[in-house]
């Protein structure tokens, strides 16, 4: 039997399909919206219902914290970690909240420190499982063994696909958040929430994603999510393989050039495409501009970080040395970088740094 042609008239759900919406349009998207889910899910191995969509990182890190906050609890965060975990506990502590900042100590979270900062009332400890500063890798698991039993662990493992495994076992979390932007994809991220912790919502509308995420889900977005966070997983080993080689040979290259006052900021365990640099004395801003305009894109510090006057906080976490905060330079690269780009680069850098220093004053901090 001849069929006319389907006629849209639903555009004030959506110009494209709502995966709320009942009618045949809307079916599909919620099936490829649900579709993604379970890939998802299968990936971190949790349960689909735990799986919160976002817009990124940043959403699902203020829902998991903002989301438990109450009058009288206490939280711990990780002094490097992501400025949404950061700026988020500096908000609640100005609202009244008892909020302190986990130890470092050569490189690791001190867990004999952090053991005398637990207190009953401790309801969260924050932590980022890959610091995209420095690169350097938390182990999660051990902040894990030492929390009793009512406090969660929240990690933000945004930094990690490509180095770490991404199940949610293999960090021992209690709220585990991906985003998109790191595999390839902006506009989607999530949130891995169990419905037994008792989050609330910061947004009301609708009532997607359990309530705790209202507004029409990003399908097309999420769909893509999946799919790269999929493709990071199967591809890591021979990334990490390639990368820890090329890391070698570019610091080896760094290190050998004769450049003074030159550091490695790094904890004990490092993701190895992320390599930060701190060259104590120069106008690593300027550096920045030199690189740019040689062909290399690097940075000083985290593109989310505002305050640009003092320096790299989580570079002063880490080595609690002014200096090298206010001189740090990350270098950080993906699949498409090749081991020949990164000679170049080193070559490139010595210049630039040897260039400064013939024709500028070093500052003393």
């Amino acid at each position: 039997m001849w069929r006319k042609k389907r006629v849209y008239l639903d555009s004030a759900a959506g110009v494209a399909s709502n995966p709320s919406s009942p009618h045949t349009e809307g079916r599909r998207s919620r099936e490829a919206l649900e579709k993604a889910r379970l890939t998802m899910a299968r990936l971190i191995e949790c349960k689909s219902d735990d799986i919160i969509f976002t817009s990124g990182a940043t959403e699902a890190n203020n829902i998991a914290i903002q989301g438990l906050a109450k009058s009288g609890a206490h939280m711990l965060y990780l002094p490097s970690a992501h400025a949404s975990i950061v700026e988020t506990m500096r908000a609640l502590e100005s609202r009244g909240m008892s909020i302190e900042a986990l130890p470092i100590r050569e490189g690791r979270v001190d867990i004999k420190a952090t053991q005398k900062l637990l207190r009953p009332e401790t309801l969260l400890v924050s932590i980022d499982a890959v610091c995209g500063e420095t690169g350097t890798v938390w182990d999660t698991r051990e902040v894990k063994r030492i929390l009793p039993k009512h406090t969660y662990l929240h990690v933000d493992a945004s930094q990690a696909p490509f180095v770490e495994k991404l199940t949610r076992s293999h960090f021992d979390a209690d709220l585990l958040v991906f985003d998109g932007s790191k595999v390839g994809v902006r506009g989607a991220g999530c949130l891995i929430a169990p419905r037994t912790i008792p989050l609330a919502p910061l947004v009301f509308g609708g009532g997607q994603e359990r309530g705790l995420r209202s507004g029409t889900e990003n399908v097309e977005a999420i769909k893509a999510f999946a799919d790269a966070l999929s493709a990071a997983e199967k591809g890591r080993e021979t990334f990490f393989a390639h990368a820890t080689r090329d890391r070698k040979h570019l610091v080896e290259a760094l290190m050998g050039s004769g450049i003074s006052d030159i550091y490695i900021n790094e904890g004990t365990k490092v993701a190895p495409h992320i390599i930060n640099l701190s060259l104590v004395g120069r106008d690593t801003d300027y550096l920045v501009t030199l690189l740019d305009a040689a062909g290399f894109a690097v940075s000083t510090r985290s593109a989310c970080e505002s305050d640009k006057t003092e320096g790299s906080r989580a570079v002063l976490a880490l080595t609690r040395d002014r200096a090298r905060a206010l001189s740090s330079v990350r270098i950080s690269w993906g699949r498409e970088a090749r081991s020949r780009d990164l000679a170049r680069f080193a070559e490139a850098l010595v210049g630039a740094v040897a260039f400064i220093d013939k024709t500028t004053l070093k500052s003393h901090y």
